[in-house]
């Protein structure tokens, strides 16, 4: 038996200071008559209310440890689970801002209504707790059920339930799923990494942007685009007029963007050094760990620059800074002190606490894709895919370069062949550019041990002449020899070549994936659980 729950500590009796408001608005028979006699008599004023407490978070009480007993402590949140003898109740109750939940105690001729998954508003004592749970507890006297979690007008119960539940299960409620202790924790990291972002462009006079989602163009120029059109737009259907039609919604086709890249380096030749955080959408058939159709991109261009290795420090700067500022956070703690309970699905605390070292380590290294290729084939046998001069690594190749150059830390791969990256990319130059049988372009994959490439960037073409060669080569725009019609504008990029007319200088940036990196710093197996509603080839259930 508890005796602080069951003894008279629990049982609610009369305060002193309530026995007197009680007996003051009482009066004797005798004082009655009294009164009756003396109505121009001034009434006693009533003695104040103790004030009721604002509403704490969860996180917050459970780290409050007064020596006396408070009482009126109010707390709102979610019934995790119930139990209890035949007196009382243990309610344990969540509010997303701990892994924790709270213990409250509760008579039980006041637990009704109190359900799982049921949003309620208690009001006690908090009072240090005889159990090892936690070191206080709610001695609950009032209850108010906020919004019923009913199973008799659901037909089921509440689908989250305290016990081990399955990613694979949890993603087919993605409505729901953020309600569990993980996921909550998981939008809590999110939020705080935003908030370090903003801050450290703040701080280097970035100027924070908000490019469309809807483009006329590929920026990546490999197809994987959403085509964009009104619901009740026939163009496009079969047997109706083409989605080119000037009947269209937008007189031609438009889609969702797959990079912001391009028309931030239009706005960066208005302000300055620019940045932004927005969805970007692929149409990639890709069922893999590390796809999504619908994810966030952050994306830096920088002005007036004419080293690649300005663009590396400001993307390795930003990543230490984001490391340094959330690595003693609460959030962060509870992701590395973890119970077994909590974590089965994610990489060892351990391994997770290593990345988050590595990510605040000085020095980054950095290589050449030609370099990177010369340490492979001293290993190939160890590998699936050969490594080829001319091809992209595969990601067996990232793993291990991330793993034996990097030694915990990131590692910058620059210089790749021209042939393999995009259009926009700047040619390299200086001391061995001169092979014409292996042209690079000045750009870098940012490789993150076990998860492989987590950032891209480059120094982009700016001048004229060379853009528009390469664009012609690749067919994404006609040579002046070809007659184009009105409409055909270089595939919507007419306008990105135009930049370059007017006073463009020497630029250059790179993009980030936003999810990629929450699921590597919080050991997330899969990019699909970082996301609240992901959004994948075949899925997109709400």
């Amino acid at each position: 038996m508890r005796p602080s729950v069951l003894g008279s500590a629990m049982r609610p009796s009369a305060s002193p200071l309530v026995s007197r408001i009680s007996m003051l608005s009482r009066p004797s028979h005798s004082s009655r008559r009294c009164l009756s006699h003396q109505a121009t008599a001034t009434p006693a004023p009533a003695p104040a209310p103790v004030p009721v407490q604002p509403a704490r978070a969860i996180s917050q009480l459970l780290k409050w440890k007064p020596e006396q007993n408070v009482d009126n402590v109010v707390v709102h949140g979610y019934v995790r689970s119930v139990r209890g003898l035949k007196a009382w109740r243990f309610v344990s109750l969540a509010d997303g801002s701990s892994l924790d939940p709270l213990q409250a105690v509760i008579e039980s001729g006041l637990a009704e209504g109190l359900t799982v998954g049921a949003a309620v508003r208690l009001t006690g004592s908090w009072v240090a707790s005889p159990g090892a749970a936690q070191s206080h507890e709610l001695q609950v006297r009032e209850v108010k059920v906020l919004g019923s979690s009913d199973a008799k007008f659901a037909l089921q119960t509440f689908p989250i339930q305290k016990k081990y539940q399955t990613p694979e299960y949890l993603r087919t409620l993605p409505h729901l799923r953020p309600r569990t202790p993980l996921n909550a924790l998981l939008l809590r990291l999110r939020s705080e990494a935003v908030t370090s972002l903003t801050q450290f462009f703040a701080r280097q006079d970035f100027v924070q942007t908000h490019p469309p989602i809807i483009t006329s163009s590929d920026c990546e120029g490999a197809g994987e685009v959403f085509t964009l059109n009104p619901a009740n737009d026939t163009a496009g259907q079969p047997g109706k007029e083409s989605a080119d039609s000037q009947d269209s919604f937008f007189r031609s086709k438009k889609y969702l963007t797959v990079s912001t890249q391009l028309h931030l380096e239009a706005l960066a030749q208005s302000v300055g050094n620019v940045w932004t955080l927005s969805p970007v959408f692929r149409a990639e058939q890709s069922d893999t760990s590390r796809h999504l159709s619908e994810f966030y991109m952050l994306e830096a261009e920088m002005s007036f620059v004419d080293d690649m290795n300005s663009v590396m420090d400001l993307a390795e700067d930003m990543m230490r800074q984001l490391g340094t500022d959330l690595y003693q956070s609460d959030t962060v703690k509870s992701l590395l002190t973890r119970t077994p309970h909590f974590g089965q699905d994610l990489a060892p605390a351990e391994e997770v606490d290593r990345r988050w070292q590595g990510l605040m380590q000085p020095d980054w290294p950095r290589i050449t894709y030609t370099e990177a290729i010369d340490i492979l084939k001293q290993h190939e046998d160890k590998f699936e895919h050969k490594p080829v001069w001319g091809a992209g690594l595969q990601s067996e190749h990232e793993k291990f370069i991330a793993s034996t150059v990097g030694k915990d830390r990131p590692v910058f791969v620059t210089n790749y062949p021209r042939d393999i990256k995009a259009f926009y990319m700047r040619p390299t130059r200086g001391p061995g550019s001169e092979d014409p049988s292996r042209v690079t372009v000045d750009c870098f994959d940012l490789l993150v041990p076990e998860l492989c490439e987590i950032a891209g960037g480059s120094m982009r073409e700016h001048q004229l002449e060379p853009l528009l060669d390469i664009m012609t080569r690749q067919g994404i725009i006609k040579s002046p020899s070809e007659t184009a019609s009105e409409d055909d504008s270089g595939n919507g990029l007419q306008w990105y070549a135009d930049l370059r007319r007017w006073g463009c200088p020497p630029h250059g940036g790179f993009g980030l994936g936003f999810d990629r990196l929450l699921s590597y710093l919080s050991g997330v197996q899969t990019v699909r659980d970082i996301v609240s509603f992901p959004r994948w080839y075949g899925r997109c259930d709400c």
